[in-house]
């Protein structure tokens, strides 16, 4: 049997090869063929789970990922007022939750300044988790998932325990991003050793453990680092600069300069898909100056709806309608990516020749 998969593997890369080579620019073919034939295949990443086709960060939509055959699942990490991780994709659950319609909570509705930015609305660090446990998860992008929205009010929010429960009992890893960590610590709830305490609880500390922890901010980051062995993802943005301001800009971190000295902390990045690939023309130099500086690259985020695409990508006019995210995948496994985040894992599978539902990790 074992014989067996390494040729399924081996054949997998090979055929893919092929594919990017016809999605690749020419002058990547041969890099390309480097990359698929000498290397495992891609990361396939679900971004907040299956959200695409369940509303996100959900258990539903985490599981439905796996089953998809999602390498990880990624929970976003805020805090409540009794200082339990939670996945949400902002602390602001105004849209993302049924909070508006119960009156009890009218006195909580805020507005706060974060990351530079006013918000009004209803903030999971001014409720206890057992207060949470009341509220339904919403569809975010009603407009365009109408699909998703028959399923609002049918989960709750879901804790990292429960996350992490789920990963172990289904032998899959987690992409855990800590949102906002700076403005959590200024309003005293610091992120960084409660959550190294929970995953070193869970039996995860080292290198090899399914663990990636993901940051927009660089202290945050370098906390991180000095508490534990596990991998670490710089994000980093298409523009403006991470809010912490421990960096002028990510432009500058995506220098060859720059990403040495994320190197020091961080074990792959995390850009921003167009600051690899506008969708025509070749790619930035970015994946290669990452892979100089020793570092992995996970770009986000593969999504099917022409909204999310490059224009060369588009299927019809319709914002909703699917376009070609395969041929976009594909394009940049040609680029020699490590990993991709999709709120669409099952596309993600078919996109690098896998079986449906077969999972690999890194």
């Amino acid at each position: 049997m074992k014989r067996v998969w390494r040729s399924l593997r081996k054949w997998n890369r090979v055929g893919l090869a092929m594919v990017a080579l016809a999605s690749a620019p020419a002058s990547g073919q041969t890099a390309a063929m480097e990359h698929a034939t000498h290397h495992a295949l891609p990361l396939v990443i679900a971004h907040r789970g299956a959200s695409g086709l369940r509303p996100e960060h959900t258990i539903a939509s985490y599981t439905l990922a796996i089953e998809q055959g999602a390498d990880f699942i990624e929970p976003d990490l805020v805090l409540t007022k009794d200082d339990v991780f939670v996945a949400r994709h902002e602390n602001d659950i105004t849209g993302t939750t049924d909070v508006a319609d119960h009156p009890e909570f009218a006195d909580r509705k805020a507005t706060k300044l974060i990351d530079g930015e006013s918000h009004t609305g209803w903030f999971t660090e001014d409720f206890t988790l057992a207060e949470l446990r009341t509220l339904r998860a919403r569809e975010r992008l009603p407009q365009l998932r109408p699909g998703n929205v028959r399923y609002d009010g049918q989960f709750d929010v879901p804790t990292l325990a429960e996350v992490i429960a789920l990963a172990k009992r289904h032998k899959v890893g987690i992409y855990p991003e800590t949102k906002h960590p700076s403005y959590f610590a200024s309003i005293g709830h610091p992120m960084e050793a409660r959550l190294v305490a929970q995953l070193k609880a869970a039996g995860w500390d080292s290198a090899d453990a399914p663990v990636f922890i993901q940051s927009f901010e660089v202290n945050n980051l370098k906390a991180l680092h000095k508490l534990t062995r596990i991998r670490l993802i710089q994000l980093m943005d298409a523009s403006g600069g991470p809010a912490d301001k421990a960096a002028p800009s990510y432009a500058a971190m995506a220098t060859p300069e720059g990403l040495k000295g994320v190197a020091a902390y961080a074990y792959g990045i995390g850009p921003n898909k167009a600051m690899i690939w506008q969708g025509a023309g070749p790619p930035t130099a970015l994946v290669a100056d990452a892979h100089a500086a020793g570092l992995k690259v996970h770009p986000w985020t593969m999504r099917a709806e022409n909204a999310f695409l490059p224009a060369a990508l588009r299927t019809g006019t319709d914002p909703a309608a699917h376009g070609r995210i395969v041929e976009e995948i594909r394009a940049y496994v040609g680029f020699g990516v490590d990993g991709f985040f999709t709120d669409f894992p099952a596309i993600g599978v078919e996109a690098l020749g896998r079986a449906p539902g077969a999972s690999h990790r890194d």
